[in-house]
Formats: structure tokens, C-alpha cells, sequence
């Protein structure tokens, strides 16, 4: 993982997303528009290495529109979110903490689609890992029909309750579409924190 002082440009976008498609149409729609998107603009992409849902939409997409796909894929799990095999590159790791821990060091940037607990739980140890300095990249959640609109609103609350810095609730960046959150991943400038732990200790 990147130390606080390190940054770099935009190269890679790693995309969290459910290995579900959900029930409106409007979620594959924008997981293929992001897809297409990352690669129109000469960006990687990295992912959760599988060929089903969102997961799967959004891959084929950025393939199809000539884009480098990378998944990481625990073994377990190979079965079940159905490992893409037609990627650039899928590696596959032991755990789900190897997992995130490959995605978020090949990445630049965060974006979040709709997902369930684990796209969520994904997005949040991001956010932690950004709030106690360990990273210097965005995240911002793809809010397709107002799906993260709940989730904003608890990060306000906890901002309003004493629970998160303002510094912090700024971290969780939210767009409309892929166009607008790239813009925001390419221009995201890290607020100043105090490094709390090492890499090594989380």
C-alpha cells in the first residue's frame, strides 16, 4: 500500500460493485458505461476478477472497448462469482484480505457501483485506510438513481453526531456518472492527516 507521501497519476481504477445486477436495468447500464469509459480514456481497470452481475458488465465492457482488466479473485470464491477467464490478467489470491489488499495497491482511484455488503464493506475499508493515512486515492460512489443516497446521508449523520471529521466525511465523493467521477478521481487532492498507523499494522 502507498505511504501518505507517495502519489502518482491516474493509471488504473479499481471499480467495487455487487456480483449481482440488481433489479433496475439502470445499474448494468451504468456499469457498461463506466466500463467503456475507463477505457476510452486509457485507463486500466481492476476489479473482483468475476463474470457475473456488475462485476461481470463492467469487465466485458472495458474489454470490449479495448482496455486493460485485471480481477483478483480469492480461490474460494473462483466457483461461485464465476472467474473471468477472458481477462488481461486475473490473479488469484488465498482471502478476501489479499484480495482487497492487491486491488487497492494496483489502483490510482476508487469508484463504487451498486453492491451489496461486500461492495460496501470494500469501499468503507478504503475510506478507513484513507482516514488514517495509509493512501492518497479517491473514492467516489456512482449514486445510479439515488442507490447510495442512504448511505451519503448516514455518512452526514455521522459528521453531524461527532463521529467523523470533517476532513473525513469529504473522502466519500459521490458522482452521477463515470465522466463526472473520473474528473474527481483525477483532481482528488488528499486532505492533510496525521499517518495513525503503518501499513504493516492494519
Amino acid at each position: 500500500m502507498d505511504g501518505p507521501d507517495s502519489e502518482r497519476p491516474l493509471r488504473r481504477v479499481c471499480v467495487f460493485c455487487g456480483a449481482n445486477p440488481g433489479f433496475d436495468p439502470g445499474y448494468a447500464t451504468a456499469a457498461a458505461a463506466l466500463g467503456r469509459t475507463i477505457a476510452g480514456r486509457g485507463l486500466g481497470l481492476v476489479y473482483g476478477g468475476g463474470h457475473v452481475g456488475l462485476m461481470g458488465v463492467v469487465a466485458d465492457a472495458a474489454m470490449a472497448a479495448g482496455g486493460e482488466v485485471i480481477g483478483v479473485i480469492p480461490e474460494a470464491l473462483m466457483r461461485r462469482e464465476v472467474g473471468h477467464g477472458a481477462l488481461t490478467d486475473l490473479r488469484v489470491v488465498a482471502t478476501m484480505h489479499e484480495r482487497k489488499a492487491l486491488m487497492a495497491e494496483l489502483s490510482d482511484g476508487f469508484i463504487v457501483l451498486p453492491g451489496g455488503f461486500g461492495t460496501l464493506e470494500e469501499a468503507s475499508e478504503i475510506l478507513t485506510w484513507s482516514q488514517l493515512g495509509l493512501h492518497r486515492k479517491g473514492l467516489v460512489f456512482l449514486d445510479i438513481n439515488g442507490f447510495w443516497g442512504p448511505i451519503l446521508h448516514l455518512f452526514d449523520h455521522m459528521a453531524a453526531q461527532g463521529f467523523l471529521r470533517p476532513q473525513h466525511r469529504i473522502l466519500a465523493d459521490v458522482a452521477p456518472d463515470g465522466d463526472a467521477a473520473l474528473d474527481l478521481l483525477a483532481r482528488f487532492v488528499p486532505p492533510s492527516v496525521e499517518k495513525w498507523l503503518r501499513a504493516d499494522q492494519t
